[in-house]
C-alpha cells in the first residue's frame, strides 16, 4: 500500500494567525494529542522575535516539555533564530524548516527583503543545521499566486525552488498561499518544479480559501508527491497574506488518502480529539486539560 507522508502545522502556521496568544500548557497539550494520533512530523513553533509573531512566543518552553516520539519541526528564519533553537532543551528528532517566497511583493511584505537577500539569509542556518547533523525543511509561499503581485509563472517557483535545494534542504514544501489556486494551474506548476527537482523531495501546502485544496492534492499524487502539509481543524493561515486563512484541515486530507487507499498512519478517531482542542484555540480560547 502506498504511503503518504502528513507534516502538520497546526501549531505553527495555523496558531500563529490567531488573534490570542495561546498559552505554553495549551500548546503542550495540542502537539501530545496530535502525536497521539499518529502524526509522523508535527510543526511546533518558530524562533522569531515575538514583536512580530507573539503567538510564537515561548517556542523553547513548548520544546523543553515535549516527549519524543514524532519529529518535531521549528521554523528559523535567521542565525539569530538558529541561536534560539541550538540553545533549546529538547528531546526527541528534531528538525528545522527555513522560509522563502516566489514572489518579490510577498518576500517585501513578509521578510522584509528581496528573494535573493532571503536565500543568502537562509544559506548560514542551513549549513549551521548540516553541521550539525539537523534536517532542514525548505518553505517557498506564493507557488501560483501572490496577494501583492497576482498570478505566478511557474518558471518563476522552479527557479527558487532549484536555488533553494542548492543551499542543502532536503525537502521543499511548495506553499498555495492563499488559496486561489486550481488542479490546472497547480499542475503546471508542478511540471515546472519537477523539471530541477524530484517529486521524492517536494510536499505540498495548499489552503482551502478557494474550496479547491482537495482537488490540488489530487494533482499533487498524480505528479507523484507523497508528502503534504496540513492543520487540523483547518487551523490558521500567513499574517502577511490578507484574506486567506485556512490551511487544508487535516482530518479531510486524512479521510482524502485513506478513501484513495493511501496509508497515513494516522488514527482517525484520535484526529478529530486534536481537532475539537484546536476548534477550542480559535480566537485566544484554551484546551479543556481535564
Amino acid at each position: 500500500m502506498d504511503f503518504v507522508t502528513l507534516h502538520e502545522v497546526g501549531p505553527r502556521d495555523g496558531l500563529q494567525n490567531e488573534p490570542g496568544v495561546i498559552s505554553t500548557a495549551d500548546r503542550v497539550e495540542f502537539v501530545r494529542a496530535l502525536a497521539e494520533a499518529g502524526l509522523p512530523h508535527i510543526e511546533v513553533g518558530s524562533f522569531v522575535s515575538p514583536k512580530w509573531v507573539p503567538q510564537m512566543a515561548g517556542t523553547d518552553e513548548v520544546m523543553a516539555k515535549l516527549e519524543a516520539g514524532p519529529v518535531y519541526e521549528v521554523l528559523v528564519p535567521n542565525m539569530r533564530g538558529w541561536e534560539g533553537f541550538a540553545a533549546a532543551e529538547r528531546r526527541g528528532d528534531y528538525a528545522i524548516a527555513v522560509f522563502v517566497a516566489a514572489t518579490e511583493g510577498f518576500s517585501r511584505a513578509n521578510l522584509n527583503c528581496t528573494v535573493a537577500e532571503s536565500l543568502e539569509r537562509a544559506a548560514p542556518v542551513i549549513a549551521a543545521a548540516e553541521a550539525a547533523g539537523v534536517p532542514v525543511r525548505g518553505y517557498v509561499s506564493c507557488v501560483t499566486d501572490c496577494p501583492y503581485e497576482g498570478r505566478v509563472a511557474p518558471g518563476q517557483v522552479a527557479r527558487v525552488v532549484r536555488d533553494l535545494k542548492d543551499l542543502g534542504v532536503r525537502e521543499v514544501s511548495l506553499g498555495e498561499t492563499i488559496g486561489k489556486g486550481d488542479p490546472e494551474r497547480v499542475g503546471t506548476m508542478l511540471d515546472a518544479v519537477l523539471n530541477v527537482v524530484p517529486a521524492a523531495q517536494l510536499a505540498g501546502h495548499f489552503h482551502d480559501t478557494g474550496g479547491r485544496a482537495l482537488d490540488n492534492i489530487k494533482v499533487a499524487l498524480e505528479k507523484g508527491l507523497r508528502v503534504f502539509d496540513a492543520a487540523v481543524g483547518g487551523l490558521g493561515g500567513c499574517p502577511y497574506a490578507p484574506g486567506a486563512p485556512g490551511n487544508v484541515a487535516t482530518e479531510a486530507v486524512v479521510a482524502l488518502l485513506h478513501a484513495q487507499g493511501f496509508e497515513t498512519g494516522v488514527d482517525a478517531a484520535k484526529l478529530a480529539k486534536a481537532a475539537g482542542m484546536a476548534r477550542a484555540m480559535r480566537g485566544g480560547g484554551h484546551v479543556d486539560q481535564g
